[in-house]
């Protein structure tokens, strides 16, 4: 999107909302919270580590450690084009199910630890009640998200 373009500090304004998300909700760094917003609405839908830091402001060197966190994660592909030495950088088609798929197993390895503090700590002791009502939870939301998936 071009600085011309009516709409660049609107976007610029969500691209940091989506960045001020993913920290609170994913403990990622403000910048990799950038790229993934401008990836998620930038055109092309494919761009240069120097155009994603031009777009968002970012060091070379702070976007570089940020790709990678991100590429690992499995947020963003990187490849490069015949006879270029330049690297792109796109979102992950599937990027978000797997977030949500991570979460989900989350839950469940959280529900299945309650589980156990449960069996340690008594069936009717007040322990337990508060460990009961961690597992009922988690165990709620992890069936519920299992069936809406099908």
């Amino acid at each position: 999107m071009a600085k011309s373009d009516p709409r660049h500090e609107q976007v610029l304004e969500w691209v940091e909302r989506v960045a001020m998300f993913c920290t609170a909700e994913y403990g990622v760094p403000p910048i990799a919270g950038r790229v993934l917003g401008w990836l998620m609405i930038c055109e092309p839908a494919e761009q240069s580590a120097d155009e994603i830091g031009a777009a968002i402001g970012a060091s070379r060197a702070s976007l570089a450690t940020n790709m990678r966190v991100l590429v690992d994660g499995g947020f963003v592909r990187r490849r490069t084009k015949p006879g270029e030495r330049t690297h792109y950088f796109r979102m992950v088609d599937d990027a978000w199910e797997t977030v949500v798929r991570r979460r989900v197993t989350s839950l469940t390895a959280f529900r299945d630890v309650a589980a156990e503090g449960m069996s340690l700590a008594g069936a009717d002791s007040p322990r337990a009640n508060r460990l009961r009502a961690a597992h009922d939870v988690y165990d709620w939301m992890a069936k519920r998200l299992s069936e809406d998936r099908r």
